[in-house]
């Protein structure tokens, strides 16, 4: 394989891992406030990419974008409102339960609407742009999704460090009791949480969708285990540990396919999953936690 064959694939990888780690910082965020695994949050991106859809056939890409981020984070609020604010003090596996069904409600309430036939995804012209460096032939959206990636992570930690509702959301991971005690409000920050998922989401899903082109009910359901992996594997309740997690499966995920085991770059992932919670359970960035008296 030559030089510039193994640059294009490198290119592909760090591309598909931006759009795993914007989900999988979703992912992650969730797990470090409320430790609950959002499992609906792959399917979020999957409706995502069916807004995207209907937005395009009546408004302009540039107008259709916002739109589309904005009604993400409507739906992510809603299913936190509607699924998880009512379970707050509910043990933790009822919320598990919930969320598993908010999974398969999206799935099945995107059957019902859009049928189970999969849909183009609309061709959005600028990040479609064709590029060529040399030998290397490869679209806009491809460089852009790195990195945007990392742009939108610094900005995120930067939120996270340096606002109050930043030190609202370090406060609550850490002891709800007493953030709410000392005047934080738990449900406004918990509920800010889910907008800057959801948000995050809608922006992995327009890169995601526009290299893929087709969105069915059930096209959020493997990525979104994929960047739960990820997660995992940076250290889930890490930033950082998320966006790595995500360009490791990304990047390893299109090597499989370029040599030719594309059968295998599923089965994979899950592998890594089963040695990485073998070999570092808390994951690469994750810290041991003691459970309280």
């Amino acid at each position: 394989m030559s030089a510039s064959t193994l640059a294009q694939h490198f290119l592909t990888g760090i591309s598909l891992g931006g759009a795993y780690a914007l989900i999988a910082i979703g992912y992650t965020m969730v797990y470090g406030i409320l430790r609950l695994i959002n499992f609906a949050h792959g399917d979020l991106f999957m409706m995502s990419g069916y807004l995207m859809i209907f937005a395009m056939a009546s408004m302009p890409w540039f107008v259709a974008i916002p739109v589309v981020l904005a009604g993400t984070v409507l739906i992510g609020v809603v299913i936190e409102k509607a699924a998880y604010a009512p379970l707050r003090s509910a043990p933790r596996m009822s919320v598990m339960i919930s969320a598993i069904g908010v999974s398969y409600l999206l799935q099945n309430l995107a059957t019902y609407l859009y049928t189970a036939i999969p849909r183009a995804y609309p061709e959005i012209p600028v990040l479609k742009k064709i590029l060529s460096f040399g030998d290397i032939t490869t679209s806009l959206v491809t460089l852009i999704t790195p990195v945007l990636t990392i742009v939108l992570v610094v900005l995120l930690i930067q939120l996270i460090n340096h606002t109050k509702l930043g030190m609202a959301m370090r406060a609550v991971s850490k002891d709800t009791e007493a953030s709410r005690l000392m005047g934080i409000k738990v449900n406004t920050t918990i509920s800010m949480t889910f907008v800057i998922g959801s948000l995050l989401a809608g922006v992995g899903a327009v890169l995601y969708f526009t290299d893929r082109m087709t969105v069915y009910p059930y096209s959020g359901a493997l990525p979104g285990l994929k960047c739960f992996v990820a997660a995992v594997l940076g250290g889930i309740g890490s930033i950082p540990g998320a966006v790595l997690g995500g360009f490791i499966i990304g990047i390893c995920e299109t090597f499989l396919v370029a040599f030719g085991y594309s059968m295998f770059s599923d089965a994979f992932t899950f592998l890594l999953l089963i040695v990485i919670l073998l070999v570092r359970p808390t994951g690469l960035f994750g810290e041991a936690a003691s459970d309280k008296v």
